[in-house]
């Protein structure tokens, strides 16, 4: 078994798909569009048989006060390979503007990573 997908509503798909695109490396599939349901999506791919992300968006759709207390998926994680290209890559989304919401470091549990919000404050930890 494997985790196949993980999906986000995202208030502006094509931010999202840019963020992702260009930060993680990942490949986009063909925007999907189905207009009766004013439905939207993405998927995006770390490559053939890996696990991918599906962005999808309806207008106009409401969203929780606040993200960080909410049960439920607290945040996912993106291997990049080794401690230097997670210090990388944090200064990278540093210097354009991302919110660090933790700096690199070794955790408790003996990860070194470090923790982003992407455009839509969705928490990704960048961990090797």
């Amino acid at each position: 078994m494997r985790i196949e997908h993980i999906a986000i509503w995202a208030d502006d798909l094509e931010l999202l798909r840019a963020f992702y695109t260009r930060y993680f490396n990942m490949e986009c599939g063909d925007k999907y569009t189905n207009p009766s349901k004013c439905f939207t999506s993405y998927f995006l791919s770390f490559g053939k048989d890996k696990a991918r992300i599906e962005l999808m968006h309806i207008p106009d759709m409401g969203s929780p006060a606040s993200r960080g207390n909410l049960k439920g998926l607290a945040h996912f994680a993106i291997a990049v390979g080794n401690r230097e290209a997670v210090n990388v890559l944090t200064e990278r989304l540093r210097a354009d503007g991302y919110t660090i919401l933790g700096e690199p470091r070794m955790t408790g549990d003996g990860c070194y990573e470090s923790v982003v919000a992407d455009p839509e404050g969705n928490r990704v930890e960048i961990t090797t």
